[in-house]
């Protein structure tokens, strides 16, 4: 049973005793603390809600909404959606936050509270503080009866959202019409499954969906990777299709896969539409630090300057705001355009990869060859009460001091073209290692050696 409190938001399994699991008193509590804070700042504050499809998320919606109208705040309940969709409407609807029910790449005994702000953003690490600290010891009322907010259906929807993407001038809609492309489309069961195929209905796209009924019940694995999608790949494999597109619950992170059955790479997503975007729009770029380098290459090649920022969408942001960055995200398939809005979107990204597809006018495997081929090696350690992370990363740091390192995120160690970074997971009670290279063979054994050095740390 797990309860994780981060910048990615409250995060944590379903099922348990209160301060252990997210439970409905810690719903409670922490949209009470998130709710005073926002009475405190302004007058008549209204609140954006929305969800993914999880079996969890009807229960804690209905707590969340209740809990901040009986603050005397305005609950405008956008229901099932995405969360780029909820990013938008707290704009559109002039609100002065935002919530998204999601537990995004969790398996389906999570849940989690993703908190906004007046525009739409993730909060900062400081009010996110203040939301905790607040919770922690009940600093939070509750109106009178006279004075109880109502909960409004949003007039803002997915459409809308979609609307704005075709409205784009690089979303090149005659181009992705005329190639009249078909299209595979795994959305995990959630709120991908309404969506999208919206959105590829407007591109005149024909799709074809797998694992599309937004029950909650995931049918695999909801973290886009490799290992969790052989059924799309299998699927375009028998089948005729120009591109396999799969997504997480909430709709932020896409992964491709070619027309041959292989896997474009998450990685490689941010990578080609930011070579679509540079093209069109030169300028800088910025990734985590656990994301391919080959955005960079990309960014020098279009004479732009890459920037690396902290894991985490508001630290990518605020450093992709601080550079004046024309697109931005994660690795993991995440796009942030700010043209559009600064949150990462999946919705945005695959109009914009479309429409680059269209213009190169060959599959999208002789696409991903055009890209230089880095391999990243993803893998965990489970955390445990006698892991001390920080004195880990301390012990590594002075190991290998003779490379290049970068601590803005847990440590990032260089060896020439080769890389690893370790961190603590922000959604789940791991140490992430990555390691990328020129093969995947040498970055599985880089990530080898510095597990074995902390397995080594540990055991001293």
């Amino acid at each position: 049973m797990t309860l994780i409190k981060s910048i990615a938001g409250i995060r944590g399994t379903i099922g348990g005793s209160p301060g252990e699991t997210l439970s409905p008193l810690d719903v409670v509590k922490y949209a009470a603390a998130f709710g005073e804070i926002l009475k405190t700042k302004f007058k008549n504050p209204k609140v954006v809600i929305g969800r993914d499809a999880r079996p969890s998320g009807p229960i804690i919606g209905a707590l969340l909404s209740n809990t901040l109208i009986a603050q005397g705040i305005h609950v405008i309940d956008t229901g099932l959606s995405t969360t780029p969709t909820v990013e938008m409407a707290v704009v559109a609807e002039q609100a002065q936050g935002g919530i998204v029910i999601t537990a995004s790449h969790n398996p389906i005994g999570w849940n989690a509270l993703k908190l906004l702000n007046d525009a739409g953003e993730f909060i900062s690490a400081e009010l996110g503080a203040e939301v905790l600290k607040r919770a922690d010891v009940g600093d939070y009322t509750f109106a009178e009866s006279k004075n109880i907010g109502k909960i409004i259906s949003s007039e803002v929807t997915i459409m809308d959202h979609i609307d704005k993407i075709l409205q784009l001038t690089l979303v090149d809609v005659p181009s992705i019409k005329a190639k009249k492309f078909k299209v595979i489309l795994d959305a995990v069961n959630s709120t991908g499954g309404i969506a999208i195929p919206l959105l590829l209905e407007k591109l005149g796209v024909e799709v074809v969906q797998i694992n599309g009924e937004p029950t909650g019940l995931f049918a695999h694995n909801p973290e886009p990777l490799p290992e969790n999608i052989g059924q799309i790949c299998k699927e375009i494999e028998n089948g005729k299709f120009d591109v396999g597109i799969v997504v997480d619950p909430d709709v932020d992170r896409l992964a491709l896969v070619s027309e041959n059955g292989e896997p474009f790479g998450e990685e490689y997503t941010l990578v080609a539409v930011s070579d679509y975007v540079l093209s069109k729009t030169p300028g800088n770029t910025v990734s985590n630090l656990s994301s391919t380098q080959g955005l960079k290459v990309v960014t020098e090649k279009h004479k732009g300057i890459y920037h690396p920022a902290a894991v985490g969408e508001v630290n990518v942001v605020a450093k992709m705001k601080e550079v004046a960055a024309v697109i931005g995200g994660e690795g993991n398939g995440g796009i942030i355009y700010p043209e559009l809005h600064y949150g990462r979107d999946a919705l945005v990204g695959i109009a914009l990869f479309l429409s680059h597809l269209a213009q190169f006018g060959r599959p999208a495997s002789m696409l991903r060859a055009q890209y230089p081929n880095y391999f990243i090696s993803k893998n965990k350690i489970e955390l445990t009460p006698e892991i001390n992370i920080d004195a880990i990363l301390e012990t590594l740091k002075n190991k290998y001091a003779k490379h290049p390192i970068n601590t803005i995120d847990g440590l990032k160690i260089e060896f020439d073209n080769d890389w690893i970074h370790l961190r603590k997971s922000n959604t789940e009670p791991i140490i992430r290692i990555y390691a990328e290279s020129e093969s995947l063979v040498t970055a599985d054994h880089l990530a080898n050696k510095i597990i074995s050095d902390i397995k080594e740390i540990i055991t001293d």
